[in-house]
């Protein structure tokens, strides 16, 4: 089966935004195929001092979350803000491959959906960032969350495959 930019649009995605989907279809079957079936002991695993899997994860999950808040021209909740002080503390709970990857899929899933809500006249619209207000725009935010997910995706099969090797 091609990768997701190879498998046509994706249904009610405006052309512009399609790389962002094709991006976070193609991370989360990435990420679906490279942890399956490893052991808690190796999704937690931190070879060489790296993150592991479940931080990377996570870790992507919430970023989507929070850049396409951003997008939306919304500032974080209570809960997102927990979230992300939990992923830069490194704490977040044990979860299976299967939990993982069911959490990615919803995060993905719900980007799919706000791309698809977007109005493509918004796109160049300016939106602020973190309490720090940084400067971006609609797109910026929507295609950081694709490429930022995919970087994520990439450091999952990586370290999945030094985990198996080292098992």
């Amino acid at each position: 089966m091609p990768e997701a930019w190879l498998s046509g649009e994706v249904a009610g995605v405006q052309p512009l935004l399609q790389p962002v989907a094709h991006a976070l279809l193609n991370a989360e079957e990435q990420i679906a195929r490279a942890i399956a079936g490893l052991s808690l002991d190796r999704l937690e695993a931190r070879p060489g001092g790296a993150a592991s899997i479940a931080w990377h994860v996570t870790h992507a999950a919430g970023s989507l979350d929070r850049l396409f808040t951003y997008a939306r021209g919304e500032a974080l909740s209570e809960g997102q803000r927990a979230a992300l002080a939990a992923e830069q503390d490194g704490r977040h709970l044990p979860a299976t491959a299967e939990i993982l990857t069911a959490e990615f899929a919803l995060s993905v899933e719900r980007a799919i959906d706000q791309l698809r809500a977007t109005d493509p006249e918004t796109l160049l619209e300016r939106r602020e960032v973190g309490r720090a207000r940084l400067p971006s725009t609609v797109l910026g935010l929507l295609f950081h969350g694709g490429e930022h997910a995919a970087r994520h995706a990439g450091q999952v099969v990586t370290t999945a495959r030094l985990v198996s090797e080292a098992g």
